[in-house]
């Protein structure tokens, strides 16, 4: 009857335990960092991750955050860390709008949404019709560096071309959320 005792006590004790350990996963809450109250990622060291609302669980090395659904379906976002948070590329695809090169990224590209992309044969951007520069392309890691004329950073993007559509991966800088409670 000791032994049955002991033995449930300590069952017990490790079950408390482990209900303790367990509710206690620690969450890094992400947001843009135009928008530092509005989280778009949050990941849990238990493996869940929210982005942009839905739910998903995930893994990460050093260069891509791996999620994935509960119905299997799989998205990479490419990120690196900063000094003030992390940046996170996120996928859109742009249609070919009009006359363009036959590979490459010359010509002018729409999403869905109304955002344009434009690059000419000479170097030279256009983003959205509001912002312009120039621009270099690195054909070993299929990079685009945006120079803009505006007092804004460059930026690096990454891109795919298949037929009529330019897939990007376009940087966000984000921070750790501020809560305004």
């Amino acid at each position: 009857m000791k032994r049955v005792r002991a033995s449930l006590s300590c069952l017990t004790i490790i079950l408390a335990l482990t209900f303790l350990v367990g509710c206690g996963a620690k969450t890094e809450r992400w947001a843009y960092n135009h928008e530092p109250e509005k989280e778009i990622l949050a990941l849990s060291d238990n493996g869940k991750a929210v982005y942009k609302e839905e739910s998903y669980t995930y893994t990460k090395d050093d260069k891509y955050i791996h999620l994935k659904t509960s119905s299997g379906v799989e998205t990479d976002l490419r990120y690196f860390d900063t000094k003030d948070g992390m940046t996170v590329y996120e996928t859109s695809t742009y249609k070919l709008n009009g006359e363009g090169a036959e590979d490459g990224i010359v010509g002018s590209w729409k999403q869905d949404n109304g955002w344009i992309f434009e690059f000419t044969a000479d170097g030279v951007f256009n983003e959205d019709n509001f912002f312009s520069g120039h621009y270099s392309i690195n054909e070993a890691d299929n990079s685009i560096k945006l120079m803009y004329d505006e007092p804004i950073e460059d930026a690096i993007l990454y891109y795919e071309r298949i037929g009529d559509e330019l897939t990007i991966e376009y940087p966000w800088p984000m921070v750790l959320v501020q809560d305004t409670k």
